[in-house]
């Protein structure tokens, strides 16, 4: 009795065993390839849910339905007009025929390496096609300050013939047909960094130190020159100033004068002898103090006064 238990207890393990391996599940976002003995067996499975297959014999190969990343390498790449770039470069792609994707590369392994192959070779041969200003630049749009004063700056402003867009689709097309006989599909390939290889790098960074300096110099020289400008303008205004200022206050002194003559003449041909006293006294408190001593004659008209005082 025990032996029997035994072994229905070892026959239901060995069914759930040769059960579960005939047994196998899709996921939605999930494709598979049956093969047996390593080779493809029937249509591929796209539906998902619960599958069978042949226990032991056949093996479920399982396939992503959803985009996929290629993240390639920076590579150097020289350009039309002989600059070096650093060009690093990303796509999307998924499996479309897992069929013919299992047959001709087996795993997304073996695809990621064909895809760099592909992509790599179509962005270098694109790139070598096109000048540096169409590889950085998209559109043909003005931007709206720039100052142009170098050669480097004149060549921002010329219009372009493609343009990044325009390059990254050339690579798409180009590439896109190459891997049409894989089984899968190249969705979007992008440029991820752009930029000038190292040796390459420090001359176009001092020449555009120097650029900018040259431009600092000039404007330095410009401002200098309209500072001496304003400055100019500034002293000739104030000699202006100064100029009427003074005839004014000359205008107004001799008015003064003239009033203040015309008041000592009516004085005088009223009182002549009251005007002459007054002189005197005025003349005394200017020139005469405690400390003063004078040597003058008994008949100066200065004494006049003085001697005939009470």
């Amino acid at each position: 009795m025990r032996k029997q238990i035994i072994i229905i207890v070892a026959f239901l393990i060995v069914g759930l065993f040769v059960i579960g391996s005939a047994v196998y599940v899709v996921k939605e976002t999930e494709q598979v390839v049956i093969t047996q003995f390593g080779k493809p067996v029937g249509d591929p499975v796209t539906n998902p849910g619960l599958h069978f297959k042949l226990p032991f014999i056949q093996i479920a190969n399982v396939f992503d339905k959803r985009f996929l990343e290629w993240d390639g390498d920076a590579n150097q790449v020289p350009t039309k007009d002989k600059r070096f770039l650093w060009v690093d470069t990303y796509a999307r792609w998924r499996i479309t025929e897992p069929l013919k994707f299992f047959q001709r590369l087996q795993n997304e392994r073996g695809a990621l390496t064909r895809l760099s192959d592909i992509i790599d070779g179509e962005t270098r041969s694109s790139v070598a096609r096109h000048d540096v200003m169409e590889i950085v630049r998209s559109t043909n749009r003005e931007p709206e300050e720039i100052l142009v004063g170098s050669e480097e700056e004149a060549t921002i402003l010329k219009e372009i013939a493609s343009g990044r867009q325009q390059i990254t689709q050339e690579i798409l097309d180009r590439a896109s047909k190459r891997v049409g006989d894989l089984g899968i599909e190249l969705i979007d390939v992008r440029f991820k960094r752009i930029n000038y290889v190292e040796e390459v790098q420090k001359d176009v960074f001092d020449r555009m130190i120097a650029e900018r300096k040259r431009i600092a110099e000039r404007f330095r020289s410009e401002g200098e020159g309209e500072a001496a400008r304003i400055r100019g303008e500034r002293e000739r205004d104030l000699k202006r100033i100064q100029s009427e200022a003074y005839r004014e206050a000359q205008e107004v002194s001799g008015k003064a004068d003239g009033e203040a003559t015309k008041i000592y003449a009516e004085a005088y041909n009223r009182d002549a002898s009251f005007y002459a006293f007054l002189k005197s006294l005025e003349t005394y408190e200017a020139t005469a103090d405690r400390q003063t001593t004078f040597v003058l004659t008994t008949d100066s008209d200065l004494l006049r006064y003085l001697k005939n005082a009470p």
